[in-house]
């Protein structure tokens, strides 16, 4: 066996104890071998349907079930990759407001607000957009308040007044308490019509 097998072997190895979705970077194989050696056999796997690339650099397992070989879960790399670099990640603005019962637009490919850099990924046909935005954009993480500020942002300073009443109603008392204590880190015009919320 060749060392390019050899080492093809041990990166398989070495994916195949990661959890389903998490990604794969040369840098966290360079004990295996130097760096162009790595990214041939990265490459190589690629070529032979062990991996996929789903971004410059960044690699994930297919999976294999018992229905065949699948790409892994779009949103689950995302979130892994998120969890790996230290990022904040949240749902677009569009897909709060949809949630909140806001609007009934969502966007048409999957769009997430990012702490890190902006950048597309494709996990097979679907691409996905990471935006990045300020840090007030995702305060309260996986919370209903965090994604009403998120529906706000999206919405814009000239209708969010009107959305307050929709709001109120979809959010119970204490992410209404939420939204109000995190009011100093919002922009004026946010702060603003989330303090009406205090009146009502």
């Amino acid at each position: 066996m060749s060392d390019m097998e050899v080492l093809t072997a041990k990166i398989i190895e070495h994916a195949s104890h990661l959890p389903e979705s998490a990604p794969l970077t040369a840098r966290e194989l360079l004990h295996l071998g130097g760096r162009a050696a790595v990214d041939q056999a990265l490459s190589r796997l690629v070529r032979r349907g062990k991996l996929v690339r789903v971004g410059r650099g960044i690699y994930v397992r297919l999976v294999e079930g018992r229905f065949g070989i699948r790409h892994p879960v779009a949103s689950k790399v995302v979130e892994a990759m998120a969890r790996q670099r230290g990022e904040q990640l949240a749902p677009h603005g569009a897909v709060a407001a949809n949630q909140l019962g806001l609007t009934t637009q969502v966007p048409m490919r999957e769009i997430y607000l990012t702490s890190g850099r902006s950048r597309r990924l494709k996990v097979g046909v679907q691409t996905i957009e990471l935006r990045h935005v300020s840090a007030w954009q995702l305060i309260l993480p996986g919370r209903p308040a965090g994604a009403a500020i998120r529906a706000l942002a999206w919405l814009g300073p000239r209708r969010a007044g009107g959305s307050l009443q929709a709001i109120q109603q979809n959010l119970p008392p204490v992410e209404i308490k939420a939204l109000l204590d995190v009011r100093a880190r919002l922009p004026t015009w946010m702060a603003q019509a989330v303090s009406a919320l205090a009146n009502r």
